[in-house]
């Protein structure tokens, strides 16, 4: 199947059941970090951005668990860049990346600019345009790491997923669509990670730059600017990242995060998480020492006295000790006030990370850790080498996808709207439109639309 047909013909109840149920959970899962993140610095910092620099006015999107009105580019650098704030999302192995932090904000700003121009799109088709977003992004990512495969940041190919789901909603004939797939990927932002890794900032995995580059490259495309074509879609080269398009399901292969910290500090926190059940005498006041054995890129995090929430959640040792001393690790354990907090960083200090060279050389097949304890009383406590939770071969079950939505999502929504927003996205398939997850999703909070959201349209999506 050519990649201009799965886009324009595919429907998402073709896809195997599985893969379904895996992209609803994407869905809720990615709803969960934005609302986690709707009022840390980062979102709020982008969204003062986004109302002062992109105001809405030919096209109009409302920011997400926000309701102000912009300009669809300004949702798509406002959502990417929050959801990519906590470091929750899930991601994938092959691409080293993440396909739902771009896609799911860009497509949710597209769609709500279409509704608001007067379409109306079913819960079977924006999830059909969500599942080809996430599908062509990671194969994109697969692609990318194939022809250069230096550490690049999710958002130089994500918005290659932009650009084919948005194809799908705009019904983009092939050959603009080729040239916004040329636009999005020469502008892609090719951002070196492992600086991001070794100087932690709000830039993190540029899901804000992914989407900004696939919504302007529809919109480029759309007014006649010519890109094409796309290394990573169209050269031999890459053929085999993309022959199987609609038979094998790169969506499949993706891990889920339980904590909002890097990829690469799971392991250690799997580990920890099962040490403590099994012995409740651990807690932050009776430890010595904490030893973690891990693989070289995850020996790198350290992070043992963050300055700001960025460095926190690219850390190893930090959202570990808040575990033991907190007992989770959640939105707010790794952001504000907490990121300072002397009983976390009294723990944070008594935790050694050091490489073992029998793990590195397992990475990145696999990603594992091993963590020991000393207690003050002298009992010393060593887990097994530990995968991370999350992974295929370790996956979380519905209720703890549950808990974990209402533990993100519950710093900023109550109880009622998250419980709604669940059953919204469970009845996505069968609701003739989107406008019910959608009233949840963009109810103005505490601010005002901005001025001209309802105003006539003179371009049409």
């Amino acid at each position: 199947m050519s990649l201009y047909s799965f886009v324009r013909d595919f429907r998402f109840s073709q896809a195997p059941q599985h893969t379904r149920d895996l992209l609803q959970t994407c869905l809720l899962d990615i709803l969960g970090v934005a609302a986690g993140a709707r009022d840390n610095q980062t979102s709020q910092a982008l969204k003062r951005y986004a109302v002062s620099h992109y105001p809405a006015g030919v096209l109009s999107s409302r920011l997400l668990f926000d309701g102000r009105a912009v300009h669809p580019l300004g949702a798509g650098w406002a959502g990417g860049f929050s959801v990519d704030s906590l470091d929750a999302h899930e991601g994938h192995f092959t691409s080293k990346g993440h396909a739902g932090a771009t896609v799911v904000p860009a497509v949710l700003a597209l769609v709500d600019a279409c509704r608001e121009q007067g379409r109306s799109i079913s819960g079977e088709e924006l999830l059909s345009a969500l599942c080809i977003g996430y599908e062509t992004a990671l194969r994109a990512g697969v692609a990318l790491m194939a022809t250069a495969p230096e550490y690049h940041a999710s958002g130089s190919f994500s918005g290659l997923g932009v650009v084919c789901a948005g194809t799908r909603l705009l019904g983009l004939d092939e050959q603009t669509f080729r040239h916004a797939l040329g636009i999005a990927e020469y502008f892609g932002p090719r951002c070196p990670m492992m600086r991001l890794v070794d100087h932690p900032s709000m830039l993190r995995d540029a899901h804000g730059a992914g989407a900004y580059a696939g919504l302007n490259a529809l919109l480029l495309a759309q007014a006649g600017v010519t890109g094409a074509p796309a290394e990573t879609v169209e050269t031999t080269a890459v053929a085999a990242q993309w022959h199987d398009l609609g038979q094998r399901w790169e969506i499949d292969a993706q891990y889920f995060k339980p904590w909002p910290v890097c990829r690469w500090a799971q392991p250690a926190l799997t580990a920890m998480t099962a040490l403590l059940a099994e012995h409740p005498q651990i807690c932050g006041e009776a430890i010595e020492q904490i030893s973690v054995e891990t693989f070289h890129e995850s020996m790198r995090l350290q992070g043992h006295t963050p300055a700001n929430a960025d460095e926190a959640q690219y850390a190893l040792a930090f959202p570990l000790a808040a575990l033991v001393v907190r007992g989770q690790v959640g939105p707010l354990e790794v952001t504000g006030d907490s990121v300072h907090a002397p009983d976390i960083l009294a723990v944070s200090r008594r935790i050694e990370i050091v490489e073992a060279d029998d793990l590195s050389a397992r990475f990145p097949q696999e990603i594992l850790s091993r963590v020991s304890l000393l207690l003050k009383d002298g009992q010393r406590f060593v887990s097994p080498i530990t995968a991370a939770k999350g992974d295929p071969a370790t996956a979380m079950s519905p209720a703890e996808f549950s808990a974990k939505f209402h533990l993100l999502a519950g710093v900023s929504l109550d109880a009622e709207r998250r419980q709604a927003i669940e059953q919204a996205v469970a009845e996505l398939p069968a609701s003739a439109d989107c406008s019910a997850l959608f009233k949840l999703l963009f109810h103005t909070e505490s601010h005002q639309a901005l001025p001209g959201s309802t105003q006539l349209k003179e371009v049409a999506l």
